[in-house]
């Protein structure tokens, strides 16, 4: 992917300004939309002055006016943190609706190509493991965590029926959990919060008795999976994620050997409609794709270590 014109909502974001470096860096140009509620500028620091790249400060559930000619509209904006699923409950909720819509009417004006980034948090507290892009989930509409996961199965229920339609080119990847460098220290998600307690020598705390798995997949990882599906036809979702599961107590005993913390861990009830277990099948992104993530838990935790050291001691 070289060559093209290339708008980001949310690339202000943790995995968006991953993804708008590595498109500037193919010789891409990248404009950014992002409002910044949970997105930073720091994230972008090495891109302002890029002549390739713009920043335009603007809610994406708002109407888009962008006079540039653009070949991929890529909607990557919504806070995704579950300490953001009752603070920004409604903004998540808008962003999935209206930003979606609106980030898909530009892309039809433009003739550009539409790619969404959805979640594995569309198949809820899973009775089908591991999760294939075929399972329907299991999603409660109305508890704490609905108001993500419905407004991306939203998300992705308009971008098809825009594919329908109006003949969009449109792509959809299911992100499970993606950890790295430029995550917020407060963000809430488990690796953040591990390791900013094991750095402070604060106790880990784990929700529940700590069986319950998730897969961990490192950003770079994902951001290969984003350019692959960039190169191919292929307009239903696939999950991208990482299939090697761990237990929230093996991931505490992990943080605690790499950063020699004297933390404890704290056990704390298990937050409603939390998923048991989480884990892709990436069966489709192997054989679509020739993708698989090639970045171990152990190196990944490394990695993004060293950038949380820095943010903590700023």
């Amino acid at each position: 992917m070289q060559g093209k014109t290339i708008l980001i909502t949310g690339g202000a974001g943790f995995i968006g300004s991953h993804l708008a470096d590595r498109l500037i860096l193919q010789n891409n140009k990248v404009i950014v939309v992002d409002n910044l509620v949970t997105g930073s500028l720091d994230n972008l620091k090495a891109l302002i002055k890029n002549p390739n790249f713009k920043f335009i400060h603007q809610n994406v559930s708002q109407y888009l006016n962008i006079e540039d000619d653009l070949d991929w509209v890529m909607h990557f904006a919504s806070p995704a943190s579950p300490i953001d699923f009752e603070k920004l409950a409604i903004p998540i909720l808008k962003v999935g609706s209206l930003g979606t819509h609106n980030a898909l009417g530009l892309a039809l004006e433009k003739g550009a190509k539409f790619f969404l980034a959805s979640t594995s948090e569309v198949y809820g507290d899973p009775d089908v493991h591991p999760q294939p892009e075929t399972y329907n989930g299991n999603v409660n509409p109305i508890g704490p965590r609905g108001v993500y996961d419905e407004s991306k199965r939203f998300a992705e229920a308009i971008t098809m029926a825009y594919h329908r339609k109006h003949k969009i080119d449109t792509r959809i990847i299911r992100i499970f959990n993606t950890y790295g460098p430029r995550m917020r220290a407060d963000d809430g998600r488990v690796v953040c919060n591990f390791l900013t307690q094991a750095l402070n020598d604060q106790p880990l705390t784990i929700y529940g008795d700590g069986t319950q798995t998730r897969s961990f997949q490192f950003v770079d990882d994902l951001v290969e999976g984003i350019n692959r599906l960039m190169g191919v036809e292929y307009n239903l979702p696939v999950n991208l994620g990482n299939p090697y599961e761990f237990t929230m107590q093996e991931l505490a005993q992990k943080v605690i050997n790499l950063t020699g913390s004297k933390s404890q861990i704290r056990y704390l009830p298990l937050p409603q409609d939390d998923p048991r277990r989480r884990r892709p099948d990436i069966s489709r992104a192997k054989a679509l794709l020739d993708w698989e993530p090639i970045i171990n838990l152990d190196e990944g935790l490394k990695k993004s270590l060293d950038y949380f050291r820095g943010v903590l001691v700023r």
